[in-house]
């Protein structure tokens, strides 16, 4: 089987960042962001999808966590699709429910090649800790236009907005984890009916 990874440096006058994934890991990460709950995060998205990620980034946090939130998701994203490779017996489509107390997510997502979020989530406060929620959205929106997948992200119900966000990255990081299964039936397949993706 081929080695499924890929490492991918993005260098901006804003931020120097480098992803490195492994999309048939163990759940690895070493993440060095500047922003402590996008680490926790990303924790999130290794853990549960079973994937090695490396993540180190320097940006302009000076000015706030923009600029390194948006841009690590675009890294990720070109990271993914230069590891996914042809797409060739992959599963294609993933989806994942997950709670944590209150909260409950779900995240629906497909390796499609056409680039598409569509995000419902209300969080119950604008920020966690020193984090600005809305970032999530420039992080989603990094990594969907650059990994080339459609993504639906519903948060279901919630009243902690810590919880709301860790379900939506386990979800998230579960649903990956089902979309890039390779499937035993489909070895060497075109998940489409079109012969691309």
């Amino acid at each position: 089987m081929a080695q499924r990874q890929a490492q991918v440096t993005r260098n901006t006058l804003e931020t120097q960042i480098t992803v490195a994934v492994n999309l048939d890991g163990t759940g690895q990460l070493e993440s060095d962001t500047g922003v402590p709950f996008l680490d926790h995060m990303l924790d999130q998205i290794a853990r549960h999808g079973l994937i090695d990620l490396e993540v180190h980034a320097v940006g302009d946090l000076h000015i706030d966590d923009h600029h390194t939130v948006e841009d690590i998701g675009i890294t990720l994203g070109q990271a993914f699709k230069q590891a996914v490779g042809d797409k060739k017996g992959i599963r294609r489509y993933g989806h994942a429910y997950v709670p944590l107390d209150e909260a409950l997510s779900r995240v629906v997502i497909d390796f499609s090649g056409r680039p598409g979020l569509d995000m419902q989530v209300e969080f119950t406060r604008g920020r966690i800790g020193s984090f600005d929620v809305d970032l999530f959205s420039e992080f989603f929106h990094g990594f969907v236009n650059h990994a080339q997948v459609t993504l639906h992200i519903d948060n279901l119900k919630g009243k902690n907005s810590h919880h709301q966000a860790e379900t939506i990255f386990k979800a998230f990081g579960r649903a990956l984890r089902m979309a890039l299964e390779l499937d035993p039936r489909a070895e060497g397949i075109m998940p489409s009916t079109k012969g691309c993706l």
